[in-house]
């Protein structure tokens, strides 16, 4: 008995080693996960966060991936997933008190988007 898996069409977005910490982007990503892309852009347009920026322009990219490379409709869109992953830190190092030294710790993180048709 064979069974046959039926292949969802998605289209995906990934940005690499944005200049902020994973944990401060998947609090916006959280907001749109599962909604329209109009209502997810909607969202990321009036959230004062630092990260709705770089996640409005990556939506953006991830819903042109989807028109022009998979043919999805616009209206059908939605955000099926979205993840933000941490990257490499750049370690830096600050003058402190005594003649010591402090390391400072620059997070980056990888986002990836995907979206798929609702039925």
């Amino acid at each position: 008995m064979e069974e046959k898996q039926e292949i969802i069409p998605q289209a995906e977005a990934t940005l690499k080693y944005a200049r902020i910490s994973s944990r401060k982007v998947k609090i916006v990503a959280d907001l749109i996960k599962g909604k329209d892309i109009d209502e997810a852009l909607a969202i990321l347009k009036y959230t004062p966060k630092a990260s709705s920026e770089i996640l409005e322009k990556l939506l953006k990219s991830a819903i042109a991936n989807a028109e022009n490379n998979h043919h999805m409709a616009h209206e059908k869109l939605y955000v099926a997933d979205i993840f933000a992953n941490q990257g490499p830190t750049l370690k830096r190092i600050r003058p402190a008190a005594k003649g010591s030294a402090v390391r400072i710790r620059k997070r980056t993180s990888h986002v990836t988007i995907k979206l798929r048709e609702r039925d």
